[in-house]
């Protein structure tokens, strides 16, 4: 290039970083927001399926499951958080994120070190002949020195880089309160589910008994002509399928019991003690406070996740364009330099270099207007990658309310049949205390009666989990959930 044309561009350089540290402008697009993904909901301001189900436009509460009225329940919760795995190492990630953001803001400071140096020089042979004074063969020398360099942000390159990784430290923040979410309600479903299939354990044992003793009853009936072969084999039937039912529902205890203890930080077994005797199944409040969609897409984790990650692939943009850009580094360095140790600190031998120094990288424009363009479609993948998560969290809460109200209907309904299944178990025994019912009879009563309260107990703990499922859906359970800045353990 030609000293005239290098100059002109030098000027032209210098030029354009000083127009850029004048105006304190940054490159790329700014952050306006994410856009309104859900319109009808949040004009509308209430769920379309809240009808179904029993719920209040009250805030709900952030500890959803103490509404359970469960102390079992709480202290597992309160476990897990403690000492998941699966939570401290979410927490790791978030406080990895929050070094990767303070070595991202320390690139707007200054930098620097210091050296020292001791180096033995060996010329070679003819140097300096023919000269009046020929060189030494062997130079030693010594040196100490101070420097620091301070990269000048004039087009914004370097704090868009923060602002990239504070969105990313953010957005690793969420991922940690969504898996807060998610640990609150697999704790509570897997114990709903623990105590629904001990509850159905005893009842089938229960329902086996009274199978028995109305075979033993018509085996007897039998012997004497009144009854007959098929109605022996229907009822020994009967018998054998209930007993099936048992092992699945003792292996069923087993595997919740596990579960809870992996969830909770634990090895197997650990919980069997602590689990085993019997309590009632927890069941959700009359009335369950939902608040309205703008609040739950302003309080889920995944949203603000898929929400902070689209400002992160944003700022990359500003990242990139800067890339065009000339960089202007202030350079400076001081120190000492001699041939002998004992001088080395002569103020004779004080070096000192400094300056700006501007680096434009031109010929790489075609690779930097690819990875501008490569920003480019990543932040509009994280833009609707930002509204389908808003449209599922919508769907998600919309369905669990549905399947929460339709359950409490489906409760209702065979807490009906239980009841009518109890009168008629009573009505039976006063007619057997009468000699107008038979033992038969009053078996065959008390076995339905207790048919009605399996399925009333199975469709409880459905619509518990139905409950825990709408909790989820909201977002609720991560509040007040910032990781400490060593993990617990």
């Amino acid at each position: 290039m030609p000293r005239s044309a290098f100059k002109r561009l030098f000027q032209s350089a210098a030029l354009a970083a000083l127009a850029g540290a004048l105006s304190g402008c940054m490159v790329g697009p700014d952050y306006k927001g994410p856009p309104n993904a859900a319109p009808i909901a949040m004009q509308t301001g209430r769920f379309h399926r809240a009808e179904a189900a029993p719920v209040a436009a009250d805030p709900p509460p952030a500890q959803w499951w103490l509404a359970l009225n469960d102390a079992e329940l709480t202290h597992l919760v309160d476990q897990a958080f403690a000492d998941s795995p699966n939570l401290k190492a979410a927490a790791a990630k978030v406080r990895n994120a929050r070094a990767m953001l303070r070595e991202q803001s320390a690139k707007l400071l200054p930098s620097g070190g210091a050296s020292a140096a001791a180096l033995a020089v060996k010329l070679p042979s003819g140097i300096g002949a023919g000269s009046s004074a020929s060189l030494p063969s062997h130079i030693d020398l010594y040196s100490t020195a101070l420097d620091a360099s301070w990269e000048l942000d004039f087009f914004g390159g370097v704090r868009r880089g923060v602002e990239n990784a504070k969105a990313g430290a953010q957005a690793q923040q969420a991922t940690f309160e969504d898996s807060r979410v998610q640990l609150a309600s697999e704790v509570a479903q897997a114990y709903v589910n623990l105590r629904d299939a001990q509850h159905r354990a005893v009842l089938s044992a229960a329902s086996a008994d009274l199978e028995d003793r109305a075979l033993q009853l018509t085996v007897k009936r039998r012997a004497a002509g009144t009854a007959s072969d098929a109605d022996v084999e229907r009822l020994r039937t009967q018998l054998d399928q209930t007993r099936a039912d048992l092992p699945s529902l003792k292996a069923s205890v087993d595997q919740y019991l596990d579960q809870l203890a992996l969830l909770t930080g634990r090895e197997p077994g650990a919980l069997d003690s602590e689990l085993a005797r019997l309590t009632p199944l927890p069941l959700p409040p009359d009335s369950v406070p939902i608040g309205d969609p703008a609040a739950m897409i302003r309080r889920r984790p995944d949203i603000r996740q898929a929400e902070r990650q689209l400002a992160a692939d944003n700022a990359t943009i500003g990242q990139n364009i800067a890339k065009y850009f000339p960089t202007v580094t202030l350079f400076g360095t001081v120190g000492y330099a001699a041939t002998q140790t004992s001088g080395l600190f002569d103020s004779r031998n004080v070096n000192a270099l400094g300056g700006p120094v501007l680096s434009w990288n031109i010929l790489n424009f075609p690779k930097i207007r690819a990875q501008v363009n490569e920003a480019k479609a990543q932040r509009d993948t994280a833009l609707f990658n930002y509204e389908q998560t808003v449209l599922a969290a919508l769907q998600d809460a919309e369905d669990s309310l549905s399947r929460f109200g339709h359950s409490r209907e489906n409760v209702a309904q065979l807490a009906a049949a239980r009841d009518a299944a109890m009168r008629a178990a009573e009505l039976t025994r006063a007619r057997y205390a009468g000699g107008t019912a038979s033992m038969i009879d009053l078996l065959d009563t008390e076995r339905q009666r207790v048919s009605t309260e399996q399925s009333l107990a199975q469709a409880q703990a459905m619509m518990t989990n139905d409950y825990v499922a709408l909790q989820k859906s909201l977002g609720l359970g991560w509040q007040d959930s910032i990781p400490a800045s060593t993990p617990k353990g």
